[in-house]
């Protein structure tokens, strides 16, 4: 899949999404390394030399793009939430992970369905509006992880507790003999 055009791109007043590469206009790739441009870095991947500055606050929880544990998705929530507080209180955040698309954009959506984007609006966005967003602005290609946008669809809180069921070696049914 092709790299983002961008380093990162802003889906709301202050919620900026990115990764740690993009693709030039010749197609080459180009290490994104943030500095103090934002005021608070989250991570979902990191990669030595990408910053941001050390001043800079930085949450890290690296995580794959693949399906995710219950407690990865409660963490992806805490991070959601932070970055909420963080635009409540007029700062700029930047969410990224290796490509800007998935594990971000995860965060983001999360985030975006847990504020309303009007000054007046008492809730977010529906889970649909919150992922086409986040393709709007960063790229067609984000979310494409069909397991992460199950799990927007169906909520984190319930998703965390269905993945945890699954994964309960209790509810598993004994070996035959």
């Amino acid at each position: 899949m092709p790299g983002p055009q961008s380093p990162w791109d802003e889906i709301v007043p202050g919620l900026w999404m990115g990764g740690h590469l993009w693709t030039g206009p010749a197609g080459e790739l180009w290490p994104v390394v943030v500095g103090a441009e934002f005021d608070l870095a989250i991570s979902l991947f990191t990669r030595p030399g990408h910053g941001p500055d050390p001043h800079v606050e930085h949450l890290v929880a690296e995580m794959p793009d693949a399906p995710l544990t219950g407690a990865q998705l409660r963490t992806v929530q805490r991070l959601a939430g932070a970055a909420r507080a963080a635009l409540d209180s007029g700062r700029t955040i930047l969410v990224r992970c290796h490509s800007g698309y998935n594990r971000s954009g995860l965060v983001v959506a999360q985030c975006l369905a847990a504020i309303g984007l009007a000054p007046d609006a008492a809730i977010g966005l529906a889970p649909d509006a919150a992922i086409g967003l986040v393709r709007h602005k960063r790229s067609p290609r984000a979310l494409h992880n069909g397991t992460f946008t199950a799990f927007l669809a169906t909520g984190l809180d319930a998703a965390a507790l269905l993945v945890d069921l699954d994964a309960d070696p209790a509810s598993e049914p004994d070996p035959l003999p």
